[in-house]
């Protein structure tokens, strides 16, 4: 399989993920901002070698042709995103309009988040056990998902 298409199939997996769409649909990514990102970030993993600018544009999802200079603003947009994102939470904390106990549902949330990528990693071999593990998943996927929908309309009514 082309490093193209392994890389397109890992981006279409995770962009269809229920959590990363909630996630996404209320970060300050757009989502061609989002798969630059991820591009960026995780071909190399993927490829095992480093891998140039032109080489990344090609492996975005999109049919069209993207250029260097383009996949490259992308990404800019996305960095300062991120960077612009965490200094709002730094500056709403130390405002006081995030007191670390307001914070607490989202490091809950983050918490589940991170066993949910755990389980998902230690997904047992043994047939028998993979159904037992699938429906905890699915349990576990649900559950964020609730929150994190929750956590979005309580903070869109806070603010």
């Amino acid at each position: 399989m082309k490093l193209k298409d392994v890389v397109q199939q890992w981006l279409k997996k995770s962009l269809e993920d229920p959590i990363v769409k909630i996630l996404a649909k209320n970060s300050h990514l757009t989502k061609t901002q989002l798969e630059t990102l991820l591009i960026n970030v995780l071909a190399e993993n993927i490829s095992g070698k480093p891998l140039k600018y032109d080489e990344k544009a090609r492996l975005r999802l999109t049919k069209a042709k993207i250029s260097r200079g383009a996949f490259n603003r992308t990404l800019k947009q996305a960095e300062k995103n991120v960077i612009k994102s965490i200094y709002t939470i730094l500056l709403l904390g130390y405002l006081g309009i995030f007191e670390s106990t307001k914070l607490d549902p989202y490091i809950e949330t983050a918490n589940r988040l991170q066993e949910y990528i755990e389980a998902h990693k230690n997904l047992p071999s043994e047939k028998e056990h993979v159904e037992e593990q699938r429906k905890l998943l699915k349990i576990l996927r649900e559950e964020l998902e609730t929150s994190l929908e929750n956590l979005s309309k309580a903070l869109e009514d806070k603010l």
